[in-house]
């Protein structure tokens, strides 16, 4: 299995019971992906933390224990001097934002061969990295399914 990360955006899903079926799926996601071959970006887990607090999604107690859960559970990497320079190198062709690019150059550097996002053009591969859109209408995409080894509903 190759190493893969997972982006923001499913984490915050994984809790939002009002994203509709994105919260279905990225629940699916975050079962699915505990094991051998997921690492969380330290950024990826620090963005969940502010953007749930910001929106209200859970207390700022129970957002910081499920990221500790989360830190545990998962191997995690941390952006680079490295890193940060690939990202603003990338950042200045205006392909993604400097965030996106920073999430893939730590990636990239911690051995990842894909990520799990909606924010960035499914297929496309950045430094390496495959980007993957794991919400395919009201399903997990097949991709996303192949990279997990689950079923594509």
């Amino acid at each position: 299995m190759s190493a893969f990360t997972l982006d923001t955006n499913i984490l915050i899903y994984s809790l939002d019971r009002d994203a509709g079926d994105r919260h279905g799926v990225a629940k699916q996601v975050m079962l699915s992906a505990p094991g051998p071959g997921c690492l969380l970006m330290l950024q990826a887990v620090s963005e969940f933390y502010a953007a749930a607090t910001r929106k209200r999604l859970v207390h700022p107690d129970q957002a910081a224990a499920q990221a500790e859960d989360w830190m545990t559970l998962f191997p995690v990497a941390a952006p680079t001097a490295a890193s940060v320079r690939t990202a603003m190198r990338v950042a200045a062709t205006r392909l993604v934002s400097y965030w996106d690019a920073l999430l893939v150059a730590t990636a990239a550097e911690a051995g990842c061969t894909a990520i799990l996002t909606e924010d960035m053009a499914d297929g496309s591969v950045l430094l390496g990295v495959r980007i993957i859109n794991p919400f395919a209408g009201g399903a997990m995409s097949v991709a996303a399914a192949a990279l997990l080894g689950a079923s594509a509903a």
